[in-house]
């Protein structure tokens, strides 16, 4: 594997957790909104003619099928004769958890593309001599 490689793979895993992080952050807004469903990011390997090149990319989004909180409230418009109606599935606290892991993926990525530049700029130098 070549830095040029290197850089490659962390920017597609940058990218990734970028579009994760998309999610995460559509998922927080909409967690008041009656019958919203989680979007959970996936991600799948980038192959290149048959090889595996170690680069991520997101995959299709995915809708978690877990229950929709049932809500007692029965002045609410979208409540049916019981007085309920549904919520959403978001758990703020997983994601806050999600963030938090999807920042220090994408800062341990940004890290490793950087350490690449500075190999790749330091052996130029040493070349140069």
């Amino acid at each position: 594997m070549d830095f040029q490689d290197a850089k490659s793979i962390s920017a597609s895993a940058m990218r990734a957790q970028t579009n994760r992080l998309r999610f995460i952050t559509e998922n927080i807004a909409n967690a008041d909104t009656p019958g919203y469903r989680r979007k959970v990011a996936t991600f799948k390997e980038v192959v290149d003619q048959g090889r595996e090149t170690g680069r991520v990319q997101s995959g299709p989004v995915e809708l978690d099928r877990s229950a929709l909180d049932r809500i007692y409230d029965p002045s609410h418009p979208l409540a049916n004769g019981d007085g309920y109606y549904d919520g959403s599935n978001v758990a703020l606290v997983v994601e806050i958890a999600d963030a938090r892991e999807a920042q220090r993926s994408y800062e341990a990525n940004l890290r490793m593309f950087d350490q690449a530049r500075k190999m790749r700029s330091s052996l130029l130098d040493i070349l140069k001599r």
